[in-house]
């Protein structure tokens, strides 16, 4: 499939290798956000919330000068309703990896694609199981540095892949935007611009 230039409102370089993946030319443009949980906020409503806000921020970063729709995301982990984000240091990974030691957890990631107005969404929810962890596999891991920008303190494509007993649904939506979902979206955007 051949994909219309778009600016990519993130720095995430995971984002920026799946794009590469699908043959998406991009622009990578700046999208600061508060990623605040609002009270009350269902993990579905705030990583939507979230990717639609980054989205907004992208195309307020370009002045008006918007060419190419702006394409956002925003992953979060859900353990039995809790959203986990990214850790602010190593105690609150630590308790996340224990938390999801021996467990199931959702991984929820959104797609924004703004463009003349309009933000299209898509939501992938997957879940995954992760391995019994003991404390000295916990302490290799935070020492690793991997996990500190992720969400749920993490990597599925690096070293945190050797905690994982299954997945199901989206592995590259785990790593932080669904290559399916973002085709989806892509394509039907080109669809309006060209009516």
């Amino acid at each position: 499939m051949n994909f219309k230039p778009i600016y990519l409102a993130s720095r995430s370089p995971r984002r920026r290798e799946l794009l590469q993946q699908m043959g998406v030319d991009f622009a990578v443009i700046s999208a600061d956000t508060d990623e605040s949980v609002s009270p009350d906020e269902q993990p579905a409503e705030y990583v939507q919330r979230i990717a639609r806000e980054k989205a907004q921020a992208g195309l307020s970063s370009l002045n008006g000068l918007e060419t190419r729709p702006v394409l956002a995301a925003d992953t979060a982990v859900i353990v039995d309703g809790e959203i986990f984000g990214k850790p602010v240091n190593d105690d609150a990974a630590r308790r996340m990896l224990k938390q999801l030691s021996a467990n199931t957890h959702q991984v929820m990631t959104a797609v924004a694609l703004a463009f003349n107005g309009d933000i299209k969404l898509a939501l992938s929810v997957s879940e995954v199981r992760f391995s019994l962890l003991s404390e000295s596999e916990i302490d290799w891991y935070l020492a690793t540095g991997e996990g500190k920008d992720k969400a749920g303190s993490y990597a599925v494509q690096g070293l945190g892949a050797l905690f994982i007993e299954e997945i199901r649904g989206s592995y590259s939506g785990i790593m932080g935007l669904p290559v399916r979902e973002t085709g989806q979206l892509l394509k039907q955007m080109e669809s309006q611009r060209e009516q």
